[in-house]
């Protein structure tokens, strides 16, 4: 093992190399910088304009880098903190670390990445989703919902589904729009992941109307549960 003084030393350099890269990283971000793109994702509530292709071809040449992605995140910038959730190692994060990140993720493409990308693969996924599902932060409460939505597709045992349903048929109509849209997510899902509770998941969603005049686009699935689950459920047995 290395002396106490020479592990200092090492860490110091570690720490300035990683400064060094941070600096070079955000250049390179800055150069990237499209005025079309930051106008468009305004339109969805975000604040950058790096075409998310190009960061994702940063983030494949520099692969992974925890030390550097904790840098990127640090700065703040929306495009570093998209960036650092690429090039980061889920687990490595400890779980006040996630919650203290997720809070500070304002913005919603930071926040849906952080969620999907690092949370949804960390050992404290479990333990984050019940508590952000009962945060009185409805922002947090949005990745409660999700995580859960998750667990609903994939992993559904030891949920309450019916309580889940009544969770959504008294809360989803006058919530936050954005713990709306997660919680019309979850109806959707358990619609079409479990036929026993199909018929009263869509008569929720055809009772609140939540999302039913969304604009959709021609092709595209409209995300009014109703609609939405009758689709996928045509689309799987078709196929």
């Amino acid at each position: 093992m290395l002396p106490a003084h020479k592990r200092r030393e090492a860490v110091m350099t570690e720490a300035a190399g990683t400064g060094t890269a941070v600096a070079e990283v955000m250049a390179e971000l800055a150069a990237l910088e499209d005025p079309r793109a930051r106008a468009v994702n305004q339109r969805h509530g975000d604040d950058h304009g790096v075409n998310l292709g190009k960061l994702r071809a940063v983030a494949k040449r520099l692969k992974t880098q925890q030390e550097l992605a904790r840098g990127l995140w640090a700065t703040g910038d929306s495009a570093a903190r998209l960036l650092a959730l690429l090039i980061s190692r889920p687990k490595a994060f400890g779980r006040d670390e996630l919650d203290a990140m997720l809070r500070e993720a304002r913005t919603p493409k930071v926040h849906d990445w952080l969620v999907n990308h690092v949370v949804r693969r960390s050992p404290h996924a479990g333990e984050l989703r019940v508590a952000w599902f009962a945060d009185p932060d409805p922002v947090v409460a949005s990745a409660g919902w999700a995580l859960t939505t998750e667990r609903v597709a994939r992993r559904p045992d030891g949920l309450d589904l019916p309580g889940l349903l009544d969770t959504i048929e008294a809360e989803m109509k006058d919530a936050p729009p954005r713990l709306q849209w997660a919680m019309n997510h979850c109806l959707a899902q358990i619609g079409i992941e479990h036929p026993g509770h199909r018929a009263r998941a869509i008569a929720v969603g055809e009772r609140l109307e939540v999302l039913k005049d969304y604009p959709t686009s021609p092709g595209c699935t409209s995300p009014f549960a109703p609609a939405w689950i009758d689709e996928m459920v045509r689309r799987r047995a078709e196929g």
